[in-house]
């Protein structure tokens, strides 16, 4: 399997006659489609780098739907997961749902129903992925900065003034101003503003030690 330029939609569910009518389904709307019978059949091929989504059967036998949910979150896995179930089981579209689930929908499923969650899945695939792109090229710059220049960097998104600063670190104010106009050149940016959402968007706050 390999990465390709179109989002797949991944199918996994035990019932083969399900199986080929989703498949058909998706792959008259456009959608390129790769189908497995089982949770293990999926993972011995499934790449983590592929866009796309995943409609997934709850009830199958040996690794179910919500168990393949956890062991790809566990792993990392951002790949949306549209649920299917025949019966409607309400504990478990609650479990799935918590845990991150694109949408929860039951057999027979409507056609629209299934595209129309297939289409926004896909959407928020890649959503997540820019997102994610982004947060490494913050990471990135936050790990070229020395030791010193991360500690300036938490003064600075905490407010601190330069004398403020220079007292804390036991330096002199001018020494600061170096390392401050350092630690905005290597992040990229022209305002401590600017410094504070880039550390609040990758969870730092501020404290990259």
């Amino acid at each position: 399997m390999t990465a390709g330029p179109a989002p797949t939609v991944f199918v996994v569910d035990d019932y083969a006659p399900v199986r080929r009518s989703i498949s058909r389904l998706l792959q008259a709307a456009g959608f390129f489609v790769a189908a497995f019978a089982s949770a293990e059949e999926f993972l011995a091929r499934y790449e983590p780098a592929i866009r796309g989504c995943l409609v997934l059967d709850v009830a199958m036998p040996t690794v179910n739907g919500l168990e393949l949910q956890e062991i790809l979150a566990k792993a990392g896995s951002l790949l949306p997961i549209i649920f299917l179930t025949g019966e409607g089981d309400i504990p478990e579209c609650v479990q799935a749902m918590k845990h991150g689930a694109s949408d929860f929908l039951t057999k027979p499923v409507n056609d629209e129903d299934l595209l129309a969650a297939v289409r926004v899945a896909i959407q928020k695939d890649g959503a997540l992925r820019r997102q994610q792109t982004e947060l490494s090229g913050i990471r990135e710059r936050l790990a070229t900065l020395t030791p010193r220049e991360r500690e300036v960097l938490d003064y600075v998104v905490a407010g601190k003034l330069n004398k403020q600063i220079a007292g804390d670190l036991g330096t002199v104010e001018q020494t600061v101003k170096v390392h401050r106009a350092r630690v905005m050149q290597k992040m990229g940016v022209q305002s401590v503003a600017e410094l504070v959402r880039l550390t609040e968007r990758c969870g730092t706050n501020g404290s990259v030690h």
